[in-house]
């Protein structure tokens, strides 16, 4: 069987119980979004002076039923222990077919296959997810394709009425009774709730769930009662260790080294590095190592950045600190370092996803980046990037911030090994398009700096600066020259298992099947 046209009416066959239509992705007539933000049902309760309940409880009182959908956020990552918590509960009840809408699952997520084998989730709405969940995924054991949309998307999708929420699940470092909380302060601290607060402010209802009650009125609050209705209380939401995880590190690989000073090269070297810049830096090895070469850089021509934006680490902490960044606004908190900075510097601001990178609210905060650092697990001739399947084609990654970022900053730098094992990194075609090519405007490999055709102006900055560019074609030969062609993957195009949402809402790729 060939690869099916990504058309409208396939789509629409494909899409399982999605109750919105689905369109392809169209470069030239992007979508608009023409709707009223999405309201909860206002519940009439009378006074209430406690919310206190159990997690069974909670469930029962939601009004969860079959079929429904759940959120929760993943700002514990490996270390998230609440989603498992509520879904023993949920077995318990015997309800089932639910769809989990988290913003993303991680390794801490593999349990989830017995409870998808077992009828209790029929779909998942998330970022992405890895490791076993991810094999299973790609192995087509759901009943529906998952959903894969970036944090920005989802945003998007939340407050469009697209993905309605019906009981948002909310872990909380601290909370009190009336539903007041945060993730700042507590044993189980993990930082922002970015993703938490767009559940919380557009479920149809809320139930925080926190390991530190404290008296009424938390001092810190991050998610206001106004949009809770039950909180329970439990022994551990979560293990702030496992939020620093393999793909949060700072590199002592010579070839990312390499790269790292190829970024830099193009950040120092480009007319938007000026007093008042702002950036992401994405959480790969090379991205974090250019903070150490742009320290150097601010530091030598007297440079300081208005900004830093998205998850943050304690590499962008130690800027904040010493003067070279006047503010971090953070969606998500990457490190015990960030956590414990945005609970005490008034210039650590916390913003939620959609405030972040939601493309169809009235500004996001991705459009006034001037730079983002991101990496990739291959990108292609056209510029296409792919961060979610592997070279044996299984989901092993998160869209995260990744397109939304790539499409709102003013230079977008991808950068990735030319070569990784046995593979090339710079390819014809990716296997998965995440962030379309139009969005991305330099390449860089430990091989040199490739320039979007597109981006003349950096192309032209770069060239009075004396700094050497490559294609991407050339790139593409020189690893080919030396380890050849990858073998094409066996896809199964009878079996759709996840679609790839653009951030605007239509559909950019799908995902298959692999044959074994």
């Amino acid at each position: 069987m060939s690869r099916p046209e990504m058309t409208k009416e396939y789509l629409e066959s494909i899409k399982g119980s999605i109750p919105y239509e689905m369109k392809p992705f169209d470069v030239k007539n992007p979508n608009t979004s023409n709707f009223s933000t999405n309201k909860t049902t206002l519940p009439n309760k009378g006074i209430i002076r406690d919310k206190r309940v159990s997690l069974k409880e909670a469930i029962i009182q939601s009004g969860l039923k079959n079929g429904m959908t759940i959120s929760f956020h993943h700002h514990f990552r490996s270390g998230d222990k609440t989603i498992k918590t509520v879904m023993e509960i949920v077995k318990e009840l015997g309800i089932k077919d639910l769809t989990i809408a988290s913003s993303s699952l991680t390794d801490a997520h593999n349990f989830l296959t017995n409870f998808i084998n077992d009828g209790y989730v029929k779909a998942l709405q998330t970022s992405g997810c890895r490791d076993t969940l991810g094999k299973f995924v790609s192995e087509g054991h759901c009943k529906t394709p998952m959903i894969i949309r970036s944090h920005g998307g989802r945003g998007r999708a939340i407050e469009s009425g697209d993905l309605k929420i019906d009981v948002a699940f909310i872990a909380a470092s601290s909370s009190d009774m009336m539903g007041n909380s945060n993730g700042k302060i507590g044993k189980s601290r993990c930082g922002s709730l970015g993703y938490g607060i767009v559940d919380a402010e557009n479920a149809n209802k809320t139930v925080i769930i926190t390991d530190n009650l404290v008296d009424y009125p938390n001092k810190v609050i991050s998610i206001s009662q106004t949009h809770v209705d039950f909180v329970v209380e439990v022994e551990e939401i979560g293990d702030a260790k496992g939020i620093m995880t393999n793909e949060i590190r700072l590199s002592s690989n010579p070839k990312e080294e390499i790269i790292a000073k190829n970024v830099t090269n193009v950040i120092t070297n480009t007319e938007l590095f000026k007093d008042k810049f702002s950036i992401q830096m994405g959480t790969g090895g090379a991205s974090l190592s250019v903070v150490k070469l742009l320290k150097k850089e601010m530091i030598d021509k007297n440079i300081k950045a208005s900004f830093c934006l998205g998850g943050i680490t304690g590499h962008q902490v130690s800027l904040l600190n010493e003067g070279l960044v006047e503010a971090l606004y953070d969606t998500q908190s990457f490190d015990m370092i960030a956590g414990e900075s945005i609970a005490t510097n008034p210039n650590h601001i916390e913003i939620s996803a959609s405030m972040y990178a939601n493309p169809h609210n009235k500004s996001p905060f991705v459009n006034k980046l001037d730079y983002v650092i991101l990496s990739a697990l291959e990108v292609d001739t056209n510029f296409n990037v792919n961060v979610i399947t592997g070279s044996d084609g299984v989901i092993r990654g998160a869209a995260g911030g990744h397109p939304d970022t790539a499409e709102g900053a003013k230079i977008s730098i991808i950068c990735l090994p030319l070569i990784r094992g046995r593979l090339s990194c710079v390819v014809e075609k990716v296997n998965t398009i995440i962030t379309p090519g139009h969005t991305v405007d330099v390449i860089v490999t430990d091989l040199g700096i490739a320039v979007n055709p597109l981006r003349k102006d950096i192309q032209d900055q770069l060239k009075a600066a004396g700094i050497k560019t490559i294609t991407l074609e050339e790139m593409q030969k020189f690893a080919e020259d030396i380890i050849g062609k990858a073998k094409p993957i066996e896809w199964d195009y009878s079996k759709p298992v996840a679609l790839i949402e653009d951030r605007d809402g239509t559909i950019l790729d799908i995902v298959y099947k692999v044959k074994k």
